[in-house]
């Protein structure tokens, strides 16, 4: 028998011996990393926070997650939702960054207050989101913005454009060509506010339109959760709500004259850009994502097969997305300093 040979019986018994160790390690607490490793700091930093801030007498919530340290990535929310439709992406990301999704006064959990006693308006939304960054103490930041949110973050874009370190465009307008013929009855309540043309759109605050919303454009609809539009409904059908999403509506008018503006910060600034845009939207179109590459050409634009809310079906590809990008952004950046 060859000394190799001889050796067999004692490989199998060790190696019998190390497989019932590991089986009996796994049901026994773990001595390798006790509370307070880093490992377990991350898990907790991770873990999302649901807070509120007063601003202006106004109550804002926001949901907060990773480590306090981390580069920040600020998520904007569109209509009709609010930072819940961040639920899914928040936890993907926050190992890495500090993740800050507030919801503007009117929507989610924020206060409501009543119309009268509050401007529902982009320019007071911008407002009360540079003051929640500034109360949080976030000096810099990276901004997602979606539907509302393009208005509300590029805002915020042109009034400091030292804060932000990148862009994710997901469906959020700020050219012409995004502005297709779903916008025509709402360009004609902002030529003439009466109250028949304000009523041809109280419709957009239905439960139909909601599900609309979610569902078209959207090859599966399987993948997208009855929760979101359910969520978002329920607080639509607030006393009062609809209305608010009414003004809303009409202060969308001032808007569009500010595209020169935003396009010349993206051509002046550079500021680095992915865009997902969900390319069979209806309410801001494909057509409206490319043109960033004209004034911005280092920017980033991948079309996505769904509709308004890409998010829903599309989560996982988009969170790989933003981690790669970001990741070598924001690397890129530190160098560069």
């Amino acid at each position: 028998m060859s000394p190799s040979q001889s050796s067999l019986p004692t490989r199998r018994a060790v190696g019998l011996l190390a497989a019932a160790v590991l089986t009996l390690a796994a049901f026994l607490p773990s001595q390798a990393a006790p509370a307070g490793t880093s490992a377990d700091k991350r898990r907790v930093e991770s873990q999302v926070r649901y807070r509120t801030a007063t601003l202006d007498g106004v109550e804002v919530f926001y949901r907060e997650a990773g480590p306090k340290d981390a580069p920040v990535l600020l998520l904007l929310h569109g209509f009709p939702t609010s930072s819940h439709m961040f639920r899914n992406l928040i936890p993907a990301l926050a190992d890495r960054y500090r993740v800050v999704a507030p919801d503007y006064p009117g929507f989610g959990q924020s206060a409501a207050p009543q119309r009268g006693t509050f401007d529902y308006t982009f320019d007071r939304y911008a407002t009360l989101v540079e003051k929640l960054t500034e109360h949080l103490g976030l000096r810099r930041y990276a901004l997602y913005v979606m539907d509302y949110g393009a208005p509300v973050g590029f805002r915020l874009a042109t009034r400091h454009p030292e804060r932000v370190t990148a862009f994710i465009v997901q469906n959020g307008n700020a050219y012409d060509e995004g502005l297709a013929g779903f916008w025509d009855p709402i360009k004609t309540y902002w030529k003439d506010p009466s109250p028949a043309n304000r009523e041809a759109l109280r419709w957009l605050t239905s439960s139909k339109a909601t599900k609309w919303q979610y569902t078209n454009g959207v090859p599966d609809t399987s993948l997208v959760s009855p929760d979101a539009w359910t969520h978002d409904q329920a607080l639509l059908d607030r006393p009062g709500n609809a209305d608010i999403q009414l003004d809303l509506f009409y202060d969308y008018r001032t808007n569009p004259p500010l595209y020169p503006q935003w396009q010349e910060y993206f051509r002046s600034q550079r500021p680095p850009t992915l865009v997902l845009w969900g390319k069979n939207d209806e309410i801001f179109v494909a057509a409206g994502a490319t043109p960033y590459l004209r004034d911005n050409p280092k920017a980033e634009v991948h079309l996505l097969e769904t509709g308004h809310f890409a998010l829903e079906t599309h989560g996982p590809q988009m969170a790989e997305l933003i981690r790669d990008f970001l990741g070598r952004q924001l690397a890129k950046k530190r160098a560069e300093r």
